[in-house]
């Protein structure tokens, strides 16, 4: 049974909305309050005029997991007055959390948990040595500074519900065991630095598109330097850039399972990533780059669609332009079906654009699999863009 808690309600229009929605689909609603001075205030939280206030959420199974959009969102808040409420009950109830990353038991700098701090750069997350666990155990282990910070005000929270707190450190807290499961340490590290270098590109073109946290492509690259990367350790970015050098145009290339590298170039038909595709599907089909797998008679009606009904300037086919025509002449071409049946290949695959490419080609490109990075910086200086 799934329920649904509303945290730090207070009748906002669009929560009242979006709970009525979600009963009218039989989905149960709870509401959890602003607490003045949370969390440091702990006599006042943990009291009836604190989580007490809070509705009590009556599960029936002995497990009962809680999730959250995001980072902030209130699970922890939850579970705290979910037991307090089941200790008012005279239910004995217990908390332990998941955490996906850092994973304690690797070392502080490993890539790993380097790439976590690049992926959580806009909360100012950091890995740390959680000190805690050292006093209590002497053993270290990784922990974040949230964790870190809050552990104390948690101990004692912990201590005035349920009379004594079952955590001797935030690390104690949680069950992940993902650490134990790594049986190639080399390709995990090679996998999670990728993972960097791949956060860093994506922090540079949100700074040029004017969303995120300002000074996150810093942070990243900072994280770069200690673990001495540097974005030529993404083999498609260098192929990438010396074919727009070569042509004077946005370019792209993309890196296949078997390691080899495809460019595409921009022409007067295709964009960039459309002609990256249609040639990395012709190197997968063993399909001699001088064919054709496209028939003009697909591939002129979309433009002029394109030109003269959706009024565009660029009669180029782009990514889903492209992947529509080469369904279509799969129907009646046998070379361009080959090529179709080769797109599941194309899955985890990384691919880097010398532009920022549009919503659509991002989206079509994630949608195949492909982990796309761009350069910061947009093929034109237009101030608007769609």
């Amino acid at each position: 049974m799934t329920l649904m808690c509303c945290a730090r309600f207070a009748d906002q229009p669009t929560a009242v909305k979006f709970e009525k929605h979600l009963t009218e689909n039989g989905v149960n609603v709870y509401h959890h309050y602003t607490i003045p001075n949370y969390p440091t205030d702990i006599d006042l939280i943990v009291s009836d005029k604190g989580y007490g206030k809070n509705d009590y959420v009556e599960t029936s199974r002995r497990l009962v997991v809680i999730t959250a959009p995001g980072p902030g969102s209130g699970k922890m808040a939850v579970c705290l007055s979910q037991l307090y409420h089941e200790h008012k009950h005279g239910v004995k109830a217990g908390y332990a959390k998941y955490e996906t990353f850092p994973i304690w038991n690797l070392p502080l700098k490993h890539p790993v948990n380097v790439a976590y701090e690049a992926a959580t750069a806009d909360l100012n997350d950091v890995n740390m040595i959680d000190p805690f666990h050292l006093e209590a155990y002497g053993k270290t282990t990784v922990n974040y500074n949230r964790d870190i910070e809050i552990f104390p005000v948690l101990n004692t929270m912990f201590e005035q519900i349920l009379g004594e707190s079952p955590y001797k450190s935030p690390t104690d807290m949680g069950v992940n065991m993902a650490g134990n499961c790594i049986i190639d340490d080399d390709v995990v590290c090679e996998a999670a630095n990728q993972e960097i270098i791949r956060r860093y590109y994506n922090a540079l073109s949100n700074r040029t598109k004017g969303v995120g946290a300002q000074d996150e492509a810093y942070k990243i690259g900072l994280l770069m330097k200690q673990n001495r990367l540097t974005t030529a350790d993404r083999a498609v970015v260098a192929p990438a850039l010396e074919k727009a050098r070569q042509t004077g145009a946005p370019a792209a290339a993309i890196q296949l399972a078997d390691g080899t590298i495809i460019t595409g170039k921009t022409s007067a038909l295709l964009g960039a990533c459309a002609a990256m595709l249609l040639n990395a599907l012709k190197k997968l089909a063993n399909i001699p780059k001088e064919v054709d797998i496209l028939d003009a008679a697909v591939i002129e009606p979309i433009q002029k669609l394109k030109v003269e009904t959706f009024g565009s300037n660029n009669p180029r086919l782009h990514t889903d332009e492209i992947l529509i025509a080469l369904a279509m002449s799969a129907v009646t071409n046998p070379t361009a079906k080959v090529a179709m049946e080769r797109l599941p290949q194309l899955r985890d695959t990384d691919a880097h654009a010398t532009v920022i490419l549009s919503e659509t080609d991002m989206r079509i490109l994630k949608k195949l699999g492909i982990r796309l990075t761009t350069e910061p910086e947009y093929e034109t200086e237009r101030l608007y863009r769609k």
